[in-house]
């Protein structure tokens, strides 16, 4: 539940008390209530299916409310790369499968011209989980909403290496404003429960379809991620 939700219900809970009490309408309050976001089970068994079901059922941000199937993700258990970018588009709506239209499938020939494959030792996901309308970027609280399932899925998989494809996910993930031509090309660790991943931002492989000067620094990115993963 997101905080102007809670605030609503707080409201209709003074209304209702002032008027089974005094009758009289009292000051509104302000209250500081925070967005919810998803943690682990308390028990210790979360799990991907678990963050999954967790995923497709949610209903803490506005994104919810025109999806028609949420994309948790998709890869293999324990991945050598873990592909996140910003979220769902159409296809993937469409779907509930991450990177599955246009952007997608040039992102699995990027991936395989370095020898990684979301059915052999990658994992793919978004920082957002549901389709923005219009493919708009996610608004900050759309992201916060996320972030928890992200998190999650981060220390469940173990990835030995962050492949960030995009501005959105560079920029939340790398908590910057930078934009990603000044982020990529270098690596930079991500702290997980205290453990440092390697990560790399590249271009977004819909922004290579628009603009075709984004592939040779791209293909750069890929090269220096294959370096590191062979040494």
């Amino acid at each position: 539940m997101v905080a102007a939700e809670k605030q609503k219900i707080a409201e209709f809970l003074d209304i209702a008390g002032d008027f089974l009490g005094s009758g009289y309408r009292s000051e509104p309050k302000e209250y500081q209530f925070n967005d919810e976001v998803s943690s682990p089970a308390k028990n210790g068994s979360d799990s991907l299916e678990q963050i999954a079901a967790e995923v497709k059922a949610c209903r803490n941000c506005s994104l919810c409310q025109k999806r028609l199937n949420a994309a948790p993700g998709e890869g293999v258990n324990q991945p050598l790369v873990m592909v996140i970018g910003e979220g769902p588009g159409e296809d993937e709506d469409k779907q509930g499968r991450p990177f599955v239209g246009k952007a997608g499938q040039l992102l699995d020939k990027m991936l395989d011209s370095i020898g990684l494959s979301r059915a052999q030792n990658c994992f793919i996901a978004n920082v957002v989980k549901c389709r923005p309308p219009g493919n708009r970027d996610p608004f900050p609280e759309e992201t916060q909403s996320c972030a928890g399932f992200l998190d999650r899925q981060i220390t469940l998989l173990k990835p030995r290496f962050i492949l960030i494809a995009g501005r959105i996910a560079a920029q939340t993930l790398l908590k910057t404003s930078e934009p990603v031509g000044k982020l990529r090309g270098r690596f930079i660790d991500i702290e997980n429960n205290g453990v440092k991943i390697p990560a790399i931002a590249t271009y977004h492989p819909a922004a290579l379809l628009r603009n075709e000067d984004y592939k040779r620094p791209a293909w750069e990115d890929l090269k220096l991620l294959k370096s590191r993963i062979d040494n």
